[in-house]
């Protein structure tokens, strides 16, 4: 088994001891010679300055490739270029272009005055400009608001074909869900790189509610595994396990990207990357 390409998902930090957090995680996992590093936008654009400010930080300081996350929610096309345009000048040429969640509490999304009604839209316009390469998301298990599965792949592949260079997946638990979805999506006629979301289980008890949120199944044989490991004080042991045995199926299939959520936790992300191959390559630059 050869070991695969890999790269990993920050989010922005929004307290000082955060910042230490994500810069640790940084530290931790950028030895590791990932391809692109990206970093969140929170519900609602609640975090877009603290995403522009952490992207700068991380492309100035520790050498990695960053990509920025995008999105249409409470801005309009100009205001959302401008950032694009922002991050172009700063040296910083991939995105990561998502429609976006709305604000907590304010139901479904609804396009903003002036803004991007979704983002096939606001790819079209980012690939107009031909200073980014551009990475969408793409859902293995249906997503919340899509009427069907095919429905998910069809916009996906107009997502693609609006000038999109890459999807990456939302995270999925069994790995016949992610080979079922490449062969729909190659069957659709998409050619271009549909990489896996790999979430680390840090915690089952937020892992399941997150995935409850964004639709992601959840087999009945992993959550009665992690309910009997956290009794038996053994969910990191079994955390590994399970992640590495799902990478390693993926990889066995022919998949040789792996993108990593890994909620500024390295530990667990790193650990199934060594176990992996994926093994030390550089070190990281010392902050200016």
């Amino acid at each position: 088994m050869s070991a695969p390409t890999i790269s990993f998902e920050f989010f922005p930090p929004q307290t000082l001891q955060a910042s230490f957090r994500l810069w640790d995680t940084v530290q931790s996992l950028a030895p590791l010679g990932p391809r692109f590093v990206s970093v969140t936008y929170g519900a609602g654009g609640t975090t877009r300055d603290l995403t522009r400010e952490a992207v700068a930080t991380l492309h100035k300081s520790s050498g990695l490739n960053v990509a920025a996350h995008l999105t249409c929610v409470s801005a309009t096309k100009e205001e959302t270029l401008e950032i694009a345009r922002g991050f172009a000048e700063a040296g910083v040429k991939e995105l990561v272009a998502l429609r976006g969640d709305p604000p907590k509490g304010t139901g479904a999304f609804k396009q903003h005055p002036g803004g991007f009604a979704n983002s096939v839209e606001l790819i079209s316009a980012l690939a107009e400009t031909g200073d980014f390469t551009i990475r969408v998301g793409a859902y293995p298990d249906v997503h919340p608001e899509a009427a069907s599965g095919q429905a998910d792949i069809d916009w996906l592949k107009a997502k693609l074909d609006a000038g999109a260079d890459e999807a990456l997946t939302q995270f999925f638990f069994e790995a016949d869900t992610f080979l079922r979805f490449r062969d729909a999506c190659a069957k659709a006629g998409i050619d271009k790189a549909v990489t896996p979301g790999i979430l680390p289980i840090e915690n089952w008890k937020g892992a399941s509610k997150f995935a409850r949120s964004c639709g992601t199944k959840i087999p009945a044989w992993l959550s009665e595994a992690f309910e009997k490991a956290t009794r038996d004080g053994r969910e990191d042991l079994l955390a590994t396990a399970v992640c590495t045995e799902l990478c390693s199926t993926l990889i066995d299939e022919g998949v040789d990207r792996l993108h990593f959520y890994t909620l500024n936790r390295p530990e667990l992300t790193r650990d199934v990357c060594h176990a992996l191959g994926v093994t030390p390559k550089t070190t990281l630059q010392n902050v200016a």
